[in-house]
């Protein structure tokens, strides 16, 4: 008597079209792409470029911190000095940074 009866309520409204709880996610995708993924390969290919591009000559910095000169370049390693008659060989992927571009070697005319 004091208890009035409860009822169910209607379901809450669906959204208006199948994709509304996707958009988000496919939001923050876009967003990861434009802020890391799009930035960072572009980075790797720069330093692709810029490993494929070392000649004999170029001061050159690993990515342990050595700094020299490359005395000769192979297809996957370079001959780098470091001091005075000290070399070093050297995987290209380990290079950090091409300081100083190096000048062409000239050729005897003999």
């Amino acid at each position: 008597m004091f208890i009035s009866p409860a009822y169910a309520q209607a379901a809450g409204a669906e959204p208006s079209f199948i994709g509304g709880g996707l958009l988000p996610l496919v939001l923050i995708f876009v967003i990861f792409y434009f802020l890391i993924i799009r930035p960072q390969s572009k980075r790797v290919k720069q330093h692709k470029a810029m490993v494929d591009a070392v000649k004999r000559g170029d001061a050159v910095v690993t990515a342990g911190g050595i700094i020299g000169k490359v005395a000769r370049v192979k297809d996957d390693e370079v001959l780098v000095e470091i001091a005075d008659d000290v070399r070093v060989k050297v995987v290209k992927s380990t290079l950090s940074d091409v300081r100083a571009k190096g000048e062409p070697v000239k050729e005897d005319k003999k």
